[in-house]
């Protein structure tokens, strides 16, 4: 694999795909693969779901117009080698108590790997933790709310470790406050929070509401990678019905989200966008690469502190960047059917975290340069 910048990368993502492995190593059940880097094993993980099927692991280090040759290992040895975990996705709701008029009473938390969410469920039932699926890497945490609001939150973290099993875990909505392992710091209300799906009717956003049915799955939650899929089933749009399927992912080292939709049928307004906030400075960048950000900067977190969010999106798919009263607003291709974005957190009480707007704006330039010069990959 070549990097073609005259920059250093680290934490780069690689997907050996499934039909690659095939290929190469005939692929078959009782088989594992590890990668190497040299004498030095490089933890990656098998994944069978989500946008990015296939062997992946993140490469720690690539120099500046450097050339790095990675060796993949089949064995029979199936043991799962015990990499350390950083990254996380989870999903939890209680069993053993009942709904009475659309509250959850009693019962205890338990982790599943998919739900069916019940007609009963709405915003504030107190059925399922922290209000809806997490996901984690070692800088930052997410959650979105699985109800009608649907809106994307922020987990600030003040350690680099998995800490989504401990949130909500002392009061429903204790993460509010400043724990050892960091808090909620993004107020959504009815905004678009960070990067939420929406569309742009008459003027105002409008964050996937009405459904028929939601499911949601955790597709990997892996040391090095993690992924959350949702089914919205019948969004009732202008146009007529359509189901979104949406994929959240995570790699570690990053506080990179991305977010794979796909649409049924066409949608006139794909959008997304940020939360308004007077305190934050809206930042954006020149347009000049593949890829662009719409970020804001400022005290903006719920602790009073910098906070800094950003979506990042592909420059030739937008066609209106607009606001209404709550929100900033990207707008994508008229009639798609599928839309890919990022969308990140950078709190100053990260470990080692960035503190300045002038660190912000140096980071969100060298994430989209990177994001546009991808790695050169060859298998052989």
């Amino acid at each position: 694999m070549e990097n073609s910048l005259s920059i250093d990368r680290s934490s780069e993502m690689i997907v050996i795909s499934l039909e690659e492995l095939k290929e190469k190593f005939y692929l078959e059940d009782g088989v594992s693969y590890r990668v190497f880097l040299g004498e030095e094993e490089v933890p990656s993980q098998l994944n069978e779901k989500g946008s990015d099927k296939g062997l992946v692991f993140v490469l720690p280090f690539i120099g500046a117009n450097q050339k790095l040759e990675i060796e993949v290992k089949a064995s029979s040895d199936i043991t799962v080698p015990n990499y350390p975990k950083l990254t996380q996705a989870e999903l939890s709701h209680k069993f053993g108590g009942e709904f009475k008029d659309r509250e959850y009473l009693g019962g205890h938390f338990e982790n599943v790997d998919s739900l069916h969410v019940p007609a009963a469920h709405t915003d504030h039932s107190w059925f399922i933790r922290y209000e809806g699926p997490g996901w984690e890497s070692d800088l930052v945490g997410y959650r979105f709310y699985l109800d009608w609001r649907n809106g994307i939150d922020v987990f600030g973290k003040k350690v680099n470790t998995p800490v989504l099993q401990e949130v909500g875990q002392d009061g429903f909505d204790s993460y509010h406050e400043p724990a050892n392992w960091g808090m909620d710091v993004l107020k959504v209300g009815k905004t678009l929070g960070l990067g939420s799906i929406a569309t742009l009717e008459d003027g105002k956003a409008r964050r996937v509401d009405v459904t028929d049915s939601l499911y949601a799955e955790i597709t990997n939650n892996g040391p090095v990678y993690s992924s959350v899929f949702t089914r919205y089933s019948g969004w009732d749009l202008p146009a007529g019905k359509t189901d979104i399927l949406a994929n959240i992912s995570i790699h570690s080292g990053t506080r990179l989200s991305k977010m794979d939709l796909e649409s049924t049928n066409s949608i006139a307004n794909f959008a997304t966008g940020l939360i308004k906030d007077a305190k934050a400075e809206v930042l954006k960048s020149d347009g000049s690469l593949a890829y662009s950000y719409l970020a804001t900067y400022g005290p903006q977190s719920l602790a009073e502190d910098n906070l800094g969010i950003a979506v990042i999106y592909p420059t030739a798919q937008l066609t209106q960047d607009t606001e209404d009263e709550l929100s900033h607003i990207l707008v994508f291709d008229s009639g798609s059917k599928k839309l890919s974005y990022y969308f990140l957190a950078a709190w100053e009480q990260e470990p080692g975290g960035i503190t300045t707007q002038e660190e912000f704006i140096a980071y969100l330039d060298q994430e989209i340069l990177k994001l546009s010069n991808p790695l050169k990959i060859a298998v052989k």
